[in-house]
C-alpha cells in the first residue's frame, strides 16, 4: 500500500480513540508474531493469512461485522502459547462474581477457537444465548475481546486436558 502500511491504516480506522471504529480484518502474507501483535493492538478484529481460503475469510468478515473476532487457527495457537508461557505481570484478576457453569463451558469453547455458531451447536443453545454468555464473560473478566477471554482461560488453567 503506497504511503501507509496495513497496521497504520488499521490504527487510523479502527484503533483506540477512533470515533465509530470500523471492523478490520487483516489479510496478509506476513506470518510474523510481531505483525500479528501489532495488528491486534492497532484494533484489528481478525487476522488471516492469504492462503486461508474463502470459507475462513467469510467467517472472519461475519465475525468482525457482528462484533466478534477471528484469528487464523495456527496464529491463535502461537498467540496462546506465547501468553501461556509468559508469566503474568500482575496477579490474574478473578471475577468479582463467579462464573456460572454454562459460562465456564462457553469460556473453554471460546478458548479453543470455536465460533459462536460452533459453540451453539456443541452446547445445544442458540447463537443469541452464546453471545449473551460471551458478553457476560467479557464483563466479569474485564476482557475487551475473545482473545482476552481465551488468554484468561489459559492463564487460569480452565482448559481441559489435551490428548
Amino acid at each position: 500500500m503506497p504511503g501507509i502500511d496495513g497496521i497504520e491504516a488499521t490504527r487510523a480506522i479502527a484503533g483506540p480513540g477512533v470515533l465509530n471504529p470500523m471492523a478490520v480484518v487483516i489479510i496478509t502474507t506476513f506470518d510474523l508474531d510481531e505483525y500479528v501483535y501489532s495488528a491486534l493492538r492497532a484494533g484489528a478484529r481478525g487476522f488471516l493469512l492469504k492462503d486461508a481460503g474463502a470459507a475462513l475469510l467469510a467467517q472472519a468478515v461475519f465475525a468482525a461485522a457482528s462484533g466478534d473476532a477471528l484469528i487464523a487457527p495456527n496464529v491463535t495457537v502461537r498467540l496462546l502459547e506465547a501468553f501461556a508461557s509468559s508469566a503474568p505481570a500482575a496477579p490474574l484478576l478473578q471475577p468479582i462474581e463467579p462464573l456460572t457453569e454454562r459460562e465456564e463451558q462457553v469460556l473453554v469453547k471460546v478458548a479453543v477457537g470455536l465460533s459462536n455458531s460452533e459453540i451453539a451447536s456443541e452446547l445445544y443453545i442458540t447463537v443469541s444465548t452464546v453471545k449473551t454468555h460471551i458478553a457476560s464473560l467479557m464483563t466479569k473478566l474485564d476482557a475487551r475481546n475473545r482473545v482476552e477471554i481465551a488468554i484468561w482461560a489459559h492463564q487460569t488453567n480452565r482448559m481441559p486436558d489435551q490428548p
